[in-house]
């Protein structure tokens, strides 16, 4: 099948570089010198720099500061790692780069729809909690859970990797963000604090928090694709709810239920027939989604997030998630390839 058929509605793992964004990257290579340098063109990429951190800042509506890393995984390791309180608690539907860091700290309890009770969260010291889940899209509590966990005396760290670009920032104490996730380029993201003394420096660039040479032309580009706004969700909105309607009629269910979810993202069950399945056939058909499952060691594992959740039909469950061009068309191609997979299944 050709390359410009398929259909690609995997945005939740990477956004298509905008085109805004593209013009950035390339503008930024061509005036690029080391900003660390003191010459005269080191001062001007310093001062490019220096104004696409502002502007990510501003489009952001963050009042903080601001650390450029090379994604969300780095920002997040620097918070949880240099934090001036320990991490003691996390919710168990976190990415797995937050687990990987959190053997030692408490796993919130999460109701059926994988959102954390905010007043299990009141415990002094690091808390961790993402903004939206990136499996299945649901939105997490986070106004109560920042104002249980400040009234314990803690911090509040918030994985928005999925939400930023698309959602209003949360109060939060530390917070990271992927550019590549809202249009942007891999390899750029960012740490945002509200105060410096909250993590140990490291020496180096980034006011002395993030050693390595800064990567200007990325993070123009990070600037841009935030400053393109996030209008287009409202037409995300109405694509979801034609999506809902459309698996709900087809005999499929939505893992989640009636919880918030941001509007790109939704997690689907097709009984009877697994993820593993259901991506291959999808594939075959031209379109690009995910599972709610990993492959390890050539067997599939149901997810830790559907484990954490305690609902069934984890195992069946494919994410669908929508970009900016994603069109009504789209939608209805997706759902007429998932009537025929779930009508060969019937069949058999």
């Amino acid at each position: 099948m050709s390359l410009t058929n398929r259909l690609y509605l995997d945005h939740a793992a990477s956004a298509p570089l905008l085109p805004e964004a593209r013009a950035a990257l390339i503008e930024g290579y061509d005036i690029w010198a080391n900003p660390s340098s003191p010459h005269g063109a080191g001062r001007a990429v310093r001062a490019a720099l220096e104004d696409a951190r502002e502007r990510v800042k501003a489009a952001l509506g963050w009042d903080g500061e601001l650390v450029f890393t090379s994604g969300a995984t780095e920002a997040l390791t620097i918070a949880l790692t240099r934090c001036r309180l320990p991490l003691v608690a996390v919710s168990p539907v976190e990415h797995d780069a937050v687990l990987r860091l959190a053997e030692d700290a408490a796993r919130l309890p999460v109701d059926r729809t994988g959102r954390v009770d905010p007043g299990a969260a009141a415990i002094r010291g690091l808390v961790a909690i993402q903004q939206v889940n990136n499996e299945t899209g649901v939105i997490q509590p986070l106004v109560e859970v920042a104002e249980a966990v400040r009234g314990a005396g803690g911090l509040l760290f918030a994985d928005c990797a999925q939400g930023a670009g698309k959602l209003a920032l949360p109060d939060a104490d530390m917070i990271c963000i992927a550019a590549h996730k809202f249009g942007g380029p891999i390899g750029i993201g960012a740490l945002l604090l509200k105060d410096w003394s909250l993590i140990a420096p490291s020496g180096g660039q980034e006011r002395g928090y993030r050693p390595g040479t800064e990567n200007m032309p990325l993070a123009c580009a990070m600037a841009a694709a935030l400053e393109a706004g996030r209008g287009w969700m409202a037409d995300a909105a109405r694509l979801r709810a034609t999506l809902d309607d459309g698996i709900l009629a087809a005999g499929g269910s939505l893992i989640t239920g009636d919880a918030p979810r941001i509007a790109t993202i939704g997690a689907y069950v097709m009984p009877g027939v697994s993820s593993a399945v259901q991506l291959i056939r999808f594939d075959g058909m031209g379109i690009a989604v995910s599972a709610g499952s990993a492959c390890s060691s050539g067997s599939m594992k149901l997810s830790h997030v559907i484990e954490a959740m305690g609902v069934s039909g984890g195992a069946e469950m494919v994410r669908v998630s929508i970009g900016r061009d994603t069109t009504e068309a789209d939608i209805h191609r997706f759902l007429d390839a998932w009537r025929t997979i779930a009508a060969a299944r019937k069949a058999a």
